[in-house]
């Protein structure tokens, strides 16, 4: 790894000594842009399929094949990325994301079917090795810097979540501005739009390799590329049930899967029967980038307050009051007139924003702080349980 002399933008009390140290930040840094770039696409792409891809409700089925794939793949990809290694997990799982947009050029049940479940293998383990990169590299932090470690945790997930949710307001200016509402509900600038969207995912790639590898992954594959193939299944099922004989997780898991479900409202419901309703197809693009700019805030904001259990319960606890203040709220709601077409749409994907926010940096940072010695199989448990109820909300409703 490269030896930086520069204070860490993340860290307020930097140790001076003789002897240089890493800035594991550096490596926070690019991997927040890089997911930026990629998730840019992936998400704008997301929030149109259940208005754009509407032939045989293609769009929600396919998202809703993409889950299911999502939670099974979970199952074992902990133990892919225990065998590549963090950061080749990373960049094999790009695949997935790039060949979904290619498919959204030519949307048929032939091409968004494959890619769907393909994606959800990928999706399964590039955030399972993201989750184990960034906790990996604050832990080092922590110890290199003599910081407490669960406030570099906070900060580095306050970092990342938050780079990360600009994705919404990026990739939906992007649809704002080259998606146009044809006559009689058709829509134009697909192909150009998909087409910058592949662009952004191969520079989010390129980005991506520039990551340093994290300690001791030079060896792992090796190491669990001499276990014969029932080894591999015992620790396959060790992997994903030892997590759940801890009854913290089993208690967290509640709070995984609402986190996923508000997720998929948003993608799946509140694009479709609220905003497109109100501003249109192209207002789509505006409604999720003001979306983006409040869960964007919001966690860089939360992330720098973060500092062990009791802080994360009063933060979640605020976010969980907002968004169900909003499910209280669209219980009763009745279509406005005026000016408040426009205005409810967007105070409403604001506050599920900032929900979002709380809830993404929260949870990631929990569950570092809570599951050091397994950290590959602990995320694998937060992506099942949240594409599990993602998978259920899209198939069922």
């Amino acid at each position: 790894m490269m030896a930086l002399d520069e204070e860490s933008p993340l860290v307020d009390h930097q140790i001076q000594s003789g002897n240089q140290t890493v800035n594991h930040g550096r490596d926070i840094h690019i991997l927040s842009w890089a997911f930026l770039l990629i998730f840019l696409a992936y998400g704008a792409a997301q929030n149109l399929q259940s208005t754009l891809n509407t032939d045989g409700d293609l769009g929600t089925i396919s998202l809703g094949i993409l889950y299911t794939s999502f939670t099974v793949c979970s199952l074992f990809a902990s133990s892919v990325v225990r065998k590549l290694g963090s950061k080749n997990a990373l960049l094999m799982s790009t695949t997935g994301y790039w060949l979904y947009i290619a498919a959204n050029l030519k949307p048929s049940w032939y091409t968004m079917v494959p890619a769907s479940l393909y994606l959800g293998f990928a999706a399964a383990i590039l955030w399972v090795a993201e989750g184990t990169y960034l906790t990996s590299a604050a832990r080092s932090q922590a110890n290199d810097h003599k910081l407490h470690e669960g406030t570099v945790i906070g900060h580095f997930n306050g970092e990342f979540w938050g780079i990360f949710a600009c994705h919404q307001l990026v990739g939906n200016l992007l649809t704002l501005a080259l998606l146009k509402d044809g006559a009689e509900g058709s829509t134009s600038g697909t192909t150009l739009l998909f087409t910058v969207f592949l662009g952004s995912m191969t520079l989010g790639t390129v980005l991506m390799s520039f990551l340093n590898k994290r300690d001791g992954e030079e060896t792992e594959g090796e190491k669990d590329s001499s276990l014969g193939f029932y080894t591999l299944l015992v620790s396959l099922w060790k992997q994903v049930m030892t997590p759940l004989c801890d009854l913290r997780l089993v208690l967290i898991v509640p709070l995984i899967a609402f986190s996923g479900l508000q997720q998929a409202f948003v993608w799946a419901e509140f694009t479709k029967y609220y905003v497109q309703l109100f501003l249109g197809e192209s207002g789509v693009g505006g409604a999720m980038a003001v979306y983006g700019v409040f869960d964007a805030i919001c966690s860089l904001a939360v992330g720098r307050f973060t500092s062990g259990l009791t802080s994360i319960t009063f933060i979640v606890s605020g976010g969980a009051f907002l968004q169900g203040g909003i499910l209280i709220w669209l219980l009763s709601y009745s279509e406005p007139t005026g000016v408040l077409r426009v205005v409810y749409p967007l105070l409403i994907a604001a506050i599920w924003g900032i929900g979002n926010g709380v809830l993404m940096t929260q949870l990631n940072a929990l569950l570092a702080m809570l599951f050091k010695q397994n950290m590959e199989g602990t995320f694998a448990q937060l992506k099942l349980w949240q594409c599990a109820s993602i998978a259920v909300l899209l198939v069922i409703v």
